[in-house]
């Protein structure tokens, strides 16, 4: 049910957009099970907004749903691809140059049927920080209780001024939950 997961970052690869898991997948990566539907990547390249750029997947069945975001949105967008029989993936359209960086440490990991960026646990928290929902409350405790907790508590305190304020409070309030 990855194949579609494959192809998506295969032909962003082929394009030279920088691309990275995200979301439940990477959290999964990094020791943290979480169920989800979808499966989540992050770039930066405004070029995946344009739907043209997914022609050749679309040619392959491939359902693909662009939405742009308005010029004050913390987001550039979204592109959800769906195909029959595969989970459906989201490629989260960032604009910051942290989330850049974030792609840039990247790590090449096998997921399911191919090798594809991950993001590290410390940008992941950040991810998650950003979005700042429910979920990704959990997900963050989750993720401090998965171990190497003082490297990673290191690793984001010196990136947290990157982000907005209230993602700042979200992790004061998750780093002190235990």
């Amino acid at each position: 049910m990855l194949d579609l997961l494959a192809a998506v970052s295969a032909h962003l690869a082929a394009r030279g957009v920088a691309h990275a898991l995200v979301g439940a997948g990477a959290l999964a990566v990094h020791g943290v099970s979480r169920s989800t539907f979808d499966v989540d990547l992050l770039a930066v390249d405004a070029a995946v907004l344009d739907p043209a750029f997914w022609s050749p997947l679309a040619a392959r069945g491939a359902r693909v749903d662009v939405r742009a975001g308005e010029g004050d949105d913390p987001l550039r967008g979204v592109v959800r691809l769906s195909q029959a029989g595969e989970r459906p993936v989201d490629l989260i359209v960032g604009r910051a140059a942290w989330q850049a960086e974030a792609l840039a440490r990247a790590a090449v990991t096998p997921v399911g049927p191919a090798a594809i960026a991950v993001v590290t646990r410390a940008d992941l928290v950040l991810l998650k920080l950003f979005a700042g929902g429910p979920q990704d409350a959990w997900d963050l405790q989750q993720l401090l209780a998965a171990g190497g907790r003082s490297d990673l508590l290191a690793e984001v305190e010196a990136r947290l001024d990157l982000l907005p304020p209230e993602a700042e409070a979200l992790w004061r309030k998750v780093r002190g939950a235990r």
